[in-house]
């Protein structure tokens, strides 16, 4: 048996019949990760020793009174490294962070703790989770599973690049604008984005508040619906989070057909000049899903071309806020100067990487006196427009389905240099977080030259359901999810 290939299910029920012990499972992943990580760079550091003892306090409670466990006690996880952990450097991928310990636990950390999972490490990130490929990382880029020389995407793509390369079963990244579902595309899995305030941003590190949001990566739809529901709780610390959404796991996975299910093709996102490769596969998924029973149509979302404009100027005008903490006063690196003004420069300017110090400036300057009407004001106008977009096509379609990236996985370095050519990365991603709406990236095929492609689907705000029901039901008649990359 290869543990590391088994799915969070099956390795939930091997633990709970005792087929499996805890110890077994996490040293088996651990071993994953020493073989492999090396070359990858998808964790920036790894809990071996708490792990493993962790794992032996699971075993030793199962032993005692199996009722007392979680489904998911005694299953490795990896963590995003900017969500906090309590006693572990928590970096954001940051040099300004680069030796912060985290004094609490976020919120979805105490409610896995509780479960019982097994923190294995913290996963590699853009830096304040600013970018598109993981290679704006202060400690390095991450390299793509399906090949070392391309990009995982990002801004997760430490955590999407660990479960592709079965490092760990599962993860959990975080999304402000793509940046679970993008990796999650380009490194072969499924990713989630949930819909804005269903689980808890406490301990999170701001970068966009309101577009943040935590989310799973797995393997499966399965998986992630499982995990979902874990995390996906009220939480009355952090004021923008749902109250009175209980979550039934049954209710989430039972559905395993879809002659009811409507499905919408928004025709903005189907335009000439587009990837011919993506734009076939992403039609493939309707096509199959129609021949089942689903119905498909057309439907038009008219200010989708105005989406990533108005995303990146909000984007950049709450980072520019978020960020302006680091000044090398309270915490984090800070430098040496002849006066406060001083410190604030050289912290700032050290601290920061260059894209981290290109939004922000852009958004100082969008935020400033004669440009906040014309820039910022306007794009939450547009964010308006777009939002009753969705909710008005939800009226007629259960879910949207459109490519996830415009491009499968490019060479490390070659859009490293153009933020304009990185930024149109998430053309297909933004609008979902604009909307504040749920989406779900899982692969669909695979390029010719062999790297993953995956497919979005969008559903109407807290219809996690829906996109439960059309991606477990497309996986269970395809097997794109279960290729494994050659490297490992």
């Amino acid at each position: 048996m290869q543990i590391h290939s088994l799915s969070l299910h099956e390795l939930s029920q091997k633990l709970q019949t005792k087929e499996l012990s805890s110890k077994e499972v996490t040293s088996a992943f651990l071993d994953r990760i020493k073989k492999y990580d090396q070359r990858l760079h998808a964790f920036l550091e790894v809990f071996e020793q708490e792990a493993l003892e962790e794992a032996s306090k699971i075993d030793t409670k199962r032993c005692r009174d199996l009722e007392s466990l979680g489904a998911l006690a005694g299953i490795p996880i990896g963590i995003k490294n900017n969500i906090l952990i309590q006693g572990k450097k928590i970096t954001a991928g940051s040099k300004m962070l680069e030796s912060y310990i985290g004094a609490y636990d976020a919120t979805v950390i105490e409610w896995l703790r509780e479960e019982g999972m097994i923190f294995m490490g913290t996963t590699n990130m853009d830096e304040f989770a600013m970018g598109s490929s993981t290679e704006n990382s202060f400690f390095g880029p991450t390299k793509n599973p399906w090949n070392i020389s391309k990009v995982p995407g990002g801004t997760s793509g430490g955590s999407a690049a660990s479960v592709a390369a079965s490092m760990v079963p599962v993860a959990l990244g975080s999304d402000t604008g793509g940046s679970i579902r993008q990796p999650a595309s380009l490194c072969g899995v499924v990713g989630l984005k949930p819909t804005y305030g269903r689980v808890s941003r406490f301990g999170l590190m701001a970068m966009t508040s309101s577009f943040d949001q935590i989310g799973p990566l797995g393997k499966n739809v399965q998986d992630i619906a499982h995990l979902f529901s874990l995390i996906a709780r009220a939480d009355k610390r952090d004021a923008t989070n749902a109250i009175n959404q209980d979550i039934i796991l049954d209710e989430l996975i039972g559905k395993q057909e879809i002659s009811d299910l409507r499905i919408g093709l928004p025709k903005e996102y189907f335009v000439e000049g587009m990837d011919e490769e993506i734009k076939q596969a992403v039609l493939e998924v309707a096509n199959i899903l129609e021949k089942q029973g689903a119905t498909v149509k057309e439907i038009s979302l008219p200010h989708t071309p105005y989406a990533l404009a108005a995303y990146y100027i909000i984007l950049f005008c709450e980072a520019s806020s978020n960020l302006e903490r680091f000044d090398g006063i309270r915490y984090g690196f800070s430098s040496q100067g002849k006066n406060l003004m001083e410190v604030y420069e050289q912290t700032r300017g050290q601290g920061f990487g260059a894209e981290v110090k290109r939004r922000i400036m852009l958004g100082t300057f969008a935020l400033s006196k004669g440009y906040y009407d014309a820039y910022y004001r306007k794009a939450l106008q547009v964010r308006t427009l777009i939002k009753n977009d969705f909710l008005e096509s939800f009226k007629e379609v259960d879910v949207l389905l459109t490519p996830t990236s415009p491009s499968i996985a490019w060479d490390i370095g070659e859009k490293f240099n153009d933020p304009l050519t990185m930024y149109l990365s998430d053309i297909y991603t933004v609008s979902a977080n604009l909307a504040t709406i749920p989406a779900l990236s899982l692969p669909c095929r695979f390029s010719k030259s062999g790297l993953p492609i995956g497919a979005q689907f969008m559903a109407r705000p807290f219809d996690e359901y829906h996109l439960f029901q059309a991606g477990m039901f497309y996986q269970s008649i395809t097997d794109w999810h279960k290729q494994t990359p050659s490297l490992v």
